[in-house]
């Protein structure tokens, strides 16, 4: 029974990598249309959406038209390609470059020779026309697929910027760059990844700005994918990053275009993936994945404090369960004598310890923010906060957890949602859960050898080269001016070394303004 199976298994995979070869195969078409038809509907065998439309060019000429339904622009297709080619034609058009030249009005016509040619321009939409004596086909670009409209980003929302967010057509995310960067020297390189689903991948960077052998790195990375599919950008992040392992993300997701472009700006280029309104920002550092885009737009000063507020705030959302559970368990002198014995009379009817009632709370805590987001947005809100205060409440009434320990799991939560990049904010999640254990067997001891053993971690990760933690560690300072602070706009005038050092100068000296020069 076991031989069985697996001489079953073995035939299966034969089966596979025979289609795989033949699809691989560098085999041309012929001039026999027939023959070309026939191997045509072998490989798309019980594909009812694959239309084969025969006709005849001006009475004469055999000729077969072949797309995918729903992938292709039927109105254009009979207004611009059959209706012209089966009206009357002389012998001039039997060439055809002739036919191309004169007779097919679609602006992106090319040449089709081999099997392998014609399967790839059928899977993007296009129609592929097979002319009965001729050796090469017609590939006609009159692809059309649904796509929602550009809306405001739900997941990157501002009070003060642009509304527009990338969706999941690339040629429209190509196109929301290129509204903001109006330079030849944008450029835009186009790769395929996913044997099966040939998804379309390009790598975006503005030439004179990036540095080359960031270019080469980010195509021998992308080139090394060797999967069945790809169709999103998250599939792509695992496999270019640096450290797998580590839990802090190694690449910027963004959907929004205008981070994308300060991006590219700064010399770091933008992957955009088809199928995805996700683009990765390559290299990132950790102090890139704690600024939001709203700083730059808000006065320097505003965008100061709220970077400072976002920072503490990061501390807490790791730090402070963590320091409750040590101080409540080791290091009661640290709490003054009233707030001490309230917090003892709150714990009286608590019949576990400070430890496993904190691991409680953040665990109820985090099923309820994940429900919250899996719900329906008319319900998720309202079943993640109703639930935290229902469940809070009633844990304290029936001596389950303690009061505070509840204030404590409650402003860790909002400290959370500070963090403006989901992938960090997840990593703080992550970590507080190893350094609630070790501050509950051995207090601030262990939360200090938690809190090193992060720092030698963010220390020793790369993003493509570039150091986690720069430009604090090796230390910039010159570049710290967009890290702790955000600078006025006149004081940002350098790019930053790693990254757009081929050309260091984003603006003229002296951009300062003087209201004793007025209008001068």
């Amino acid at each position: 029974m076991i031989r069985k199976r697996r001489k079953v298994k073995s035939q299966k995979n034969q089966k596979v990598e025979t289609t795989t070869n033949f699809l691989q195969e560098k085999e041309f078409l012929s001039e026999d249309l027939d023959n070309n038809l026939k191997k045509l509907r072998l490989i798309y065998s019980d594909c009812s959406d694959v239309i084969f439309r025969a006709f005849k060019i001006g009475n004469k000429k055999r000729a077969t038209l072949i797309y995918i339904e729903g992938l292709v622009n039927i109105e254009e297709i009979d207004d611009n390609v059959l209706s012209p080619l089966m009206q009357e034609c002389g012998a001039e058009f039997v060439e055809m470059q002739t036919l191309i030249e004169n007779k097919i009005s679609v602006s992106n016509v090319k040449k089709v020779k081999t099997f392998n040619d014609f399967v790839h321009e059928i899977s993007i939409g296009n129609s592929v026309v097979l002319i009965d004596k001729q050796k090469n086909g017609l590939s006609l670009g009159l692809s059309k697929s649904e796509q929602r409209s550009v809306e405001e980003s739900s997941a990157e929302s501002v009070v003060r910027g642009p509304r527009d967010a990338f969706v999941e057509s690339l040629l429209v995310n190509t196109s929301l760059l290129r509204k903001k960067i109006r330079s030849p020297n944008l450029k835009v390189v186009p790769m395929e990844l996913g044997s099966y689903t040939n998804t379309k991948v390009v790598i975006s960077y503005i030439e004179g700005i990036v540095n080359e052998t960031l270019i080469k790195e980010a195509k021998n990375r992308l080139s090394r994918i060797d999967i069945d599919g790809v169709w999103e950008s998250g599939m792509v992040e695992e496999f270019i990053e640096d450290a797998p392992f580590s839990p802090f993300p190694q690449l910027l997701s963004t959907e929004r275009p205008d981070v994308a472009t300060s991006s590219l700006l700064e010399g770091r280029l933008v992957i955009l993936v088809d199928g995805t309104p996700f683009a990765l920002v390559a290299p990132t550092t950790l102090y890139s994945l704690l600024q939001s885009n709203e700083d730059y737009y808000s006065r320097f000063l505003i965008g100061t404090a709220i970077r400072w507020l976002r920072h503490f705030f990061l501390l807490i959302s790791l730090l402070l369960p963590s320091l409750y559970v040590a101080v409540i368990t080791f290091h009661q002198e640290m709490v003054p004598t009233t707030l001490l014995i309230s917090m003892a009379a709150s714990r009286e009817q608590v019949p576990f310890p400070a430890l496993i009632e904190a691991l409680i709370m953040e665990i109820t805590f985090e099923a309820l923010r994940e429900a919250g987001l899996r719900l329906p947005k008319q319900v998720g809100a309202a079943v993640s906060i109703v639930g935290a205060l229902v469940i809070g409440e009633a844990a304290v009434a029936a001596g389950i957890v303690s009061a505070p320990m509840v204030i404590v799991v409650a402003i860790t939560g909002i400290a959370s949602f500070t963090i403006p990049r989901y992938p960090v904010a997840i990593a703080i999640r992550m970590l507080r859960f190893p350094m609630i254990f070790l501050a509950g067997t051995l207090g601030l001891l262990g939360i200090m050898l938690g809190v090193i053993a992060i720092i030698i971690h963010l220390s020793t990760l790369r993003s493509f080269g570039v150091p986690y933690l720069s430009p604090l560690a090796p230390m910039k300072f010159r570049e710290l001016k967009d890290v702790l602070v955000r600078a006025p706009w006149w004081k940002l005038n350098t790019r930053p070394r790693l990254t757009g050092g081929y050309n260091k100068y984003r603006q003229s000296p002296g951009q300062k303004p003087d209201p004793k020069k007025g209008g001068e």
